[in-house]
């Protein structure tokens, strides 16, 4: 992985800026062209946003912890139709919200649940974005689909002005506004998202993240982190010479050559001879072959 820079820069995403403009600016910045974006971003939210540099962008779809983790503020007696503060009211409710009154519908929004996504999202229904469909003026018809909410309390809430903050860690396709639109729902008054921060993103979190003026600033060395770094929670193999060699010559190598117990059954990091990232494969106990699942050289 030598040669062209290659790794991953944890971003903070300012608030106003799509994912795709902060990728933009970064290559005018960087003279990069090869970039990418670990998870999507509403112009509204701000936060952890990992850009993908070089041959990294390889490994946007493949990371191992998907899961992220947001702080959202939301206001009681309103429902828009963005499910935030930005779009157009459809209805407002004077109706009171106790703290306790929401702690107590809270409960259902944690562990598995089925979320409908919202017509503003980027989800394709019949070839076209939601969002795109929503601004025609048209409603489509979605699938719930299955997430994972993993911690979900409220940190912050003022019964006068019904408005708070919650702290939410969950699975990879979560909307955070569809969450606070639903718990809204549940109280009988509706609700909607006034701010949103990801405070955590592929391993990465908040204080880690440079602003695009300390990129725009510094060497590339000193913002840029290895790409292994999103990998950290997968098994390492390191190969010898001889392996290495055949490894990238698409060779099917064994637990034995590569020093992993036989009964490993996932995905783990192959390390070169000269301890380069050379990619992420997969080990099959039932038959002891080791498969490429993507690769960095």
């Amino acid at each position: 992985m030598s040669g062209e820079a290659c790794g991953l820069i944890p971003v903070y995403k300012p608030e106003g800026w799509t994912s795709f403009d902060v990728v933009a600016k970064l290559r005018g910045v960087l003279h990069i062209r090869r970039l990418g974006h670990g998870g999507t971003l509403d112009p509204l939210a701000v936060g952890v946003l990992p850009v993908f540099v070089g041959k990294a962008t390889k490994a946007c779809d493949i990371l191992p912890d998907s899961d992220k983790a947001y702080e959202a503020g939301f206001r009681l007696g309103i429902a828009t139709d963005t499910q935030d503060i930005t779009g157009r009211i459809l209805s407002q409710s004077d109706r009171a919200a106790s703290r306790k009154d929401f702690e107590a519908v809270l409960g259902a929004f944690r562990g598995e649940i089925m979320q409908l996504p919202p017509m503003y999202s980027a989800v394709k229904v019949g070839g076209k974005r939601l969002y795109e469909l929503a601004r025609e003026g048209r409603e489509a018809e979605r699938q719930p689909r299955r997430i994972t909410v993993y911690e979900a309390e409220l940190t912050e809430y003022d019964e006068k002005s019904r408005e708070g903050k919650l702290y939410i860690s969950c699975s990879k396709g979560t909307y955070i506004r569809t969450i606070i639109h639903d718990l809204g729902a549940a109280l009988g008054c509706g609700a909607a998202m006034t701010s949103l921060c990801r405070v955590r993103a592929a391993g990465f979190k908040l204080e880690e993240c440079f602003t695009l003026e300390e990129i725009a600033e510094r060497p590339i060395e000193e913002v840029l982190m290895p790409l292994e770094r999103a990998f950290d929670g997968l098994w390492k193999a390191r190969l010898n010479e001889h392996c290495t060699k055949m490894y990238k010559n698409g060779v099917k190598l064994s637990s034995s050559q590569i020093g992993m117990p036989r009964s490993y059954d996932r995905d783990f990091c192959v390390f070169g001879a000269e301890g380069e990232l050379l990619g992420i494969a997969h080990i099959r106990s039932e038959n002891d072959e080791v498969r490429a699942v993507r690769n960095f050289y």
